[in-house]
Order: structure tokens, then C-alpha cells, then sequence
């Protein structure tokens, strides 16, 4: 299983980016993708999951963030509009099971200037 996540970059507060987790060797229809992201000197933390029937966001990123997926292209996207310098860290998408084998991928940075 390889989830690769990319899309990060440097944006100023109020701006938009959208993240994509391209998986291979699993279908993300049928399992539980999460976005988790980790700030500087902080834990990891979830901010959103997508499940085959449900889709899911944080409260601390409700009302901006969006989670989607696209089965043909076997993707998961984080949409997040609105960001804060708060919303700075490496973004990392995983499964459940990643999570609990503490396999993380590189992640991608999320930068945003105030």
C-alpha cells in the first residue's frame, strides 16, 4: 500500500490549496483514508477522513476544509480554503491501519504566511 500525498506549498492566510493522497495497491473506495497534520512542535492530529459512506472533518477546520475522493483516479483530495498561519504544518494522508503501524509517508508542507 502507498498512499503519496503533494499539493502543499506557501500561501498566504485567507488563500486556498488543495492536497491529493494518490493511492496505489488499494481501491479508496472501499477503506478509510484520513488527512493528519502535524504543526511545528506539535502532535499529529486528524482533520478530516472519508469512509465508502461518510466524510468527515474536524471541528477546528469545519466550514473550511473539504475532503472528496476520486474513485476513477484512485485519489483522495483535502480542498482548504480560508487557511490560517494556524493551518501551517506537514499535511500526511494515511489508512488506519498506517496510522496504528506508525507507517507514515513524507507528507506534504503547508505553509501559511500571516
Amino acid at each position: 500500500v502507498q498512499l503519496q500525498a503533494s499539493g502543499g506549498g506557501l500561501v498566504q492566510a485567507g488563500g486556498s490549496l488543495r492536497l491529493s493522497c494518490a493511492a496505489a495497491g488499494i481501491n479508496i473506495s472501499n477503506v478509510v483514508i484520513g488527512w493528519y497534520r502535524q504543526a511545528p512542535g506539535k502532535q499529529r492530529e486528524l482533520v478530516a477522513s472519508i469512509s465508502t459512506f461518510d466524510a468527515r472533518v474536524e471541528s477546528a477546520v469545519k466550514g473550511r476544509f473539504t475532503i472528496s475522493r476520486d474513485n476513477a483516479e484512485n485519489t483522495v483530495y483535502l480542498q482548504m480554503n480560508s487557511l490560517k498561519p494556524d493551518d501551517t504544518g506537514v499535511y500526511y494522508c494515511n489508512t488506519p491501519m498506517g496510522v496504528a503501524n506508525s507507517h507514515w509517508g513524507p507528507g506534504t508542507l503547508v505553509t501559511v504566511s500571516s
